[in-house]
């Protein structure tokens, strides 16, 4: 064979072989890129099903919200219309307007209603702050109030700013009238507020219940835009495009009764129902999911929920294109992956034939040994620092597995730590103090957001007290579900802080019981006072540093009057004018003796604002409103009721009905409505009037007189 035949053999050898590759290349370039187009397919699907499960969280989160914000109006009603006392004197106005011919000013009973819806309206809400009038002689019709009206729908008394009853009221009306309360829809009402409320049919007392028995209705109507409408808001919701409305059935058509993210107002926007319309699907599938169109012709992802308490539905949407943007980015991602893959087998491939893999491999190993060394370096540096912390430092992977625990926490549970990694938390410290540290894991790990607890231990004779911290750790790992815990003996802090509570307390009975002997006339009186403030603060669910401080202020509020000679104390004639200024100064000084004690409360700038005004004409600093510490507002009208229904040396007891008068006509002059409104609710629906009796001498013949 010559040469020439030996060389075109070869060259055919060659191309057959390097051709077999080319087609081996591209067989693997194909297979690949219909693998990665299948994978992030099958990513998709499962971010569609994921995205599912978070969107029907959030709507069951608001759903629940918005149904417990309603039921609470519609039980404000209809408290109302089960309350005995409105029942008797609703049936004396019906009779006296009706059949007697009375005006309702010429009724007492009225008054008394009149009060009553007033004190309800500002305490659940269904209360607006009357707005400047448009000119003289002519103001502007309420936006919300409470209204009583009898059984043909007349309205017969109502709490201040109560709006018009127009026909969607009256439609509502006509469905109580069947023995039922009925939901009054949402509607435009004035200055196109966004209004609605409940209809609660009002029975004759010990009737059956029928619709025969029914003798008037309670109206209830509220304005929602900045109560019901920011219920729809998800707390900690991240994402840029997702968005929760209400939307309610109108014939053919879908109105949307909420704001809505492109500034819509709520009520104005109405679509057809027809078609892929989102909030059109939540309607005929309420908890179903799909992709649809949005009220602006967007795809988004959709699911809802149906409310029973009204009507509506609830909508919880998202954008596709931001839900997906993950999955769209891997594929794009993982696509560049396998391109650079070729690139870079066809380099090695080549680099192989040029140069080998010894020179390459002997390098990587260099390089591998180096990061290990490094890795290690920074790991001994890190189990120094931690080791060296007073705290116990420990991190629990997904399965509540030790994976580090730092010196102090090996101690604390006497084994080593190289023991304690990998195992499991109720193996380790037992199953009744891990069952905390693993709840409060599984919380950290569901919502990425730090915990803290406070824990008490029985340890032989003595109880140690710790403070827990739970931190999620994030890193580049998908899912990482790694919770780093420190804990922390707060012992000797907390003990050190109940035994200054108990000797404060111990110095607050003494001084009070001082001052008792020292006036016999006013004995006790910081006592109840303190009590009617702790009620009344209470009642307006204040945090628990506000109740210690009423508390704590009210007992000591008369101990400046161990600086008022005796004699002025025990006099029985009216007393002078400089008299009174002498007892009225005792307040200042009560604060002067305590501004120097640490009650880590704000006692003595309580005190020394017990006698400024709402209205701004106290003393001594002429505060208005709000700028008055909420503690000494609670108080002065705690001390002023106490002072009323208390007799003196220089008069008798007023009655309780007496003393609400006076507060409530010193309502917004003196004291703070919200503060009034909440001790009349206490003595009414609290049972106040008869644990408080044996504040008031007169109490029996006040009693006497309500029963004739």
């Amino acid at each position: 064979m010559s040469d020439i035949q030996i060389e075109d053999t070869g060259k055919r050898k060659t191309y057959k072989t390097l051709g077999i590759g080319v087609l081996l290349l591209l067989a693997v370039i194909i297979a690949g890129i219909w693998g990665t187009f299948k994978f992030v397919e099958s990513q998709r699907i499962r971010d569609i099903r994921n995205w599912e499960i978070r969107l029907g969280i959030v709507a069951d989160s608001r759903t629940a919200s918005v149904e417990d914000w309603l039921r609470k109006q519609e039980q404000a009603i209809g408290t109302l219309a089960t309350n005995a006392s409105l029942q008797v004197y609703l049936t004396q106005l019906v009779v006296e307007t009706a059949e007697n011919g009375n005006s309702i000013s010429e009724i007492p009973e009225a008054g008394y209603l009149i009060n009553l819806l007033n004190n309800q309206a500002v305490i659940s809400g269904f209360w607006e702050p009357e707005e400047p009038q448009i000119r003289a002689n002519v103001s502007r019709p309420g936006r919300a109030g409470i209204g009583l009206t009898d059984s043909t729908g007349k309205l017969l008394v109502s709490s201040g700013n109560m709006p018009p009853l127009n026909p969607t009221i009256r439609a509502a009306m006509a469905k109580a009238g069947d023995g039922e309360p009925a939901l009054i829809d949402l509607y435009e009402g004035i200055n196109g507020d966004p209004t609605m409320g409940f209809v609660w049919p009002v029975f004759a007392v010990q009737d059956e219940g029928g619709a025969k028995d029914i003798i008037g209705y309670v109206i209830g109507l509220r304005t929602v835009e900045t109560s019901l409408f920011p219920l729809l808001f998800q707390p900690g919701d991240t994402t840029q495009t997702a968005e929760n409305y209400l939307v309610r059935r109108d014939g053919s058509l879908v109105q949307y009764i909420s704001p809505l993210a492109d500034g819509t107002l709520a009520l104005t926007r109405k679509l057809s129902a027809q078609g892929d319309l989102a909030a059109a699907f939540v309607i005929d599938r309420p908890g179903d999911f799909t992709i649809a169109t949005n009220y602006l012709g967007n795809k988004v992802l959709v699911t809802g929920r149906t409310l029973s308490v009204a009507p509506w539905f609830l909508v919880r949407t998202v954008s596709e294109k931001e839900a997906l943007a993950e999955t769209d980015q891997r594929l794009s991602t993982m696509l560049g992956i396998f391109i650079l893959l070729i690139f870079g087998i066809a380099g090695t491939v080549i680099a192989v034939w040029r140069h080998g893999t010894s020179l390459r491999a002997a390098e990587l190993a260099v390089r591998y040994k180096e990061i290990a060394d490094r890795l290690k370096e920074r790991s001994e540096f890190l189990k120094i620092v931690t080791d060296q912390q007073p705290t116990a430092i420990a991190v629990f992977d997904g399965d509540d597995k030790y994976t580090f625990a730092n010196k102090v926490a090996a101690e604390d549970i006497e084994i080593s730590q190289e023991e304690m990694i990998g195992k499991k938390a109720v193996s380790v410290l037992g199953p009744a103090q891990a069952k905390e540290i693993i709840e409060m894991t599984n919380l950290v790990r569901s919502d990425y957001e730090p915990r803290s607890t406070i824990s008490r231990f029985h340890v032989g004779e003595e109880d140690r007290i710790v403070k827990s911290d739970f931190i999620p750790l994030r890193s580049a790992r998908v899912n990482n579900k790694e919770v780093l815990t420190v804990f922390q003996d707060i012992s000797d802090v907390i003990v050190a802080r109940e035994r200054r509570e108990a000797a404060l307390r111990s110095l607050v009975s003494t001084l009070v019981a001082f001052v008792d002997r020292r006036d016999p006339f006013s004995a006790d009186q910081s006592r109840r006072v303190a009590k009617v403030a702790v009620a009344i603060a209470e009642e307006m669910d204040a945090t628990e540093d506000m109740v210690r401080t009423v508390d704590i202020a009210g007992n000591l509020m008369n101990i400046g009057k161990i600086l008022v000679p005796p004699e002025l104390l025990i006099k029985t004639k009216n007393l002078t004018q400089k008299e009174m200024e002498i007892i009225r100064n005792s307040l200042f000084a009560s604060a002067d003796l305590l501004d120097d004690v640490d009650f880590d409360l704000p006692v003595a700038t309580t005190l020394r604002q017990l006698q400024e005004n709402w209205d701004g004409s106290g003393q001594p600093q002429g505060l208005v409103g709000i700028e008055i510490n909420e503690a000494a507002r609670i108080i002065a009208v705690a001390n002023a009721f106490v002072g009323m229904v208390s007799p003196r040396a220089y008069r008798s007891a007023l009655s309780f009905s007496a003393a609400v008068k006076h507060l409530l006509e010193d309502a917004d002059i003196r004291f703070d409505r919200k503060m009034v409104s909440a001790l009349i609710n206490y003595l009414e629906n609290r049972g106040g009037r008869e644990s408080w009796k044996y504040f008031s001498e007169n109490l029996e013949e006040e009693t006497g007189k309500g029963k004739k």
